[in-house]
């Protein structure tokens, strides 16, 4: 009895076994609907941090404008302070006893002192840097002196205070700067004022 032949091998029969088909009606349906989930999870976690970056920039401004909502109207008053001081320091010694005078500067110098009060409530100090070292960023140099009780770049004078509010520089202190030790033999310049300026 003849043998059956047997099933012969072609080459492109692999091409239409189940497994080397492309993805086809519900899988494709399943991995096109997974592929565009995954990415509009990733927009929207990106849309999420992006307006949480936004909220915090806009509490930090929010939170800047508070704190330094001060900053302008302090520095309009600080010429107020400085004419008050002028006002005390212009009186001499010998007239501060006389009891009208003695009343006017009390008054003065009450004024002053409410005037530096509210500063300091509202987070505005006073910069006197003297025996302290020059800082550009907080000083301003008028003049170099040579004074051997400072040591060289050390503030020896302050002609006019300065203010910060908070951490914020509202006016720098005008000041004399000891010289170095080369320099000292040179003749101090003239101390002024930027109200001396003509």
């Amino acid at each position: 009895m003849p043998e059956k032949d047997a099933p012969k091998y072609h080459p492109d029969s692999e091409r239409d076994t189940p497994a080397a088909t492309p993805l086809q009606g519900p899988e494709q349906s399943v991995a096109g609907v997974t592929t565009e989930l995954a990415a509009t999870k990733d927009r929207l976690l990106r849309s999420l941090a992006e307006q949480e970056n936004i909220r915090n920039q806009a509490r930090r401004d929010r939170d800047e404008a508070i704190r330094y909502a001060a900053s302008g109207f302090a520095s309009d008053l600080l010429s107020v302070v400085d004419n008050l001081e002028r006002a005390i320091a212009s009186v001499p010694n010998d007239k501060r006893s006389d009891p009208a005078v003695a009343g006017v500067l009390a008054g003065v110098e009450a004024t002053r002192r409410a005037l530096v009060d509210a500063f300091n409530k509202h987070g505005i100090k006073r910069l006197d840097p003297i025996g302290e070292p020059f800082n550009p960023h907080k000083h301003e140099a008028s003049f170099e002196a040579a004074d051997p009780r400072y040591a060289p770049g050390t503030v020896t004078n302050v002609i006019q205070s300065g203010y910060v509010h908070h951490d914020r520089l509202l006016r720098p202190a005008l000041v004399g700067v000891n010289k170095t030790f080369e320099d000292a033999s040179a003749t101090p310049v003239e101390t002024r004022s930027k109200t001396d300026a003509p």
